[in-house]
């Protein structure tokens, strides 16, 4: 399995993990999922997930439970997010070193 299966086998059983036989997460099993499974996420930084989340609630179904699309929704929504601070914090980097040469 390549390196990308390996991850996409992760997410879905981390989300059964949480989620049981139901295959759905209410919020409270959601929010135990981001803290014990992206607690790097969750610190750096600290408002991503949250924005990210209480957006995501707002275009659910009501219910306040997800299931998996909706979760996979998210994750990819928190990847993205990330990815950009990351491109961010490498453009910094290389401004800086571009400066002390």
């Amino acid at each position: 399995m390549s390196e990308l299966e390996r991850g996409m086998v992760a997410i879905i059983q981390v989300f059964h993990n949480y989620s049981g036989q139901k295959c759905k997460l209410k919020k409270a099993e959601l929010k135990e999922l981001i803290n014990n499974e992206m607690s790097t996420f969750i610190k750096h930084p600290p408002t991503i997930i949250s924005l990210i989340f209480n957006e995501h609630f707002n275009f659910t179904n009501g219910d306040l439970e997800i299931d998996f699309k909706e979760f996979i929704t998210l994750i990819a929504m928190v990847t993205s997010a990330c990815q950009e601070l990351f491109k961010k914090a490498r453009r910094h980097s290389q401004q800086l070193t571009k400066k002390k040469t």
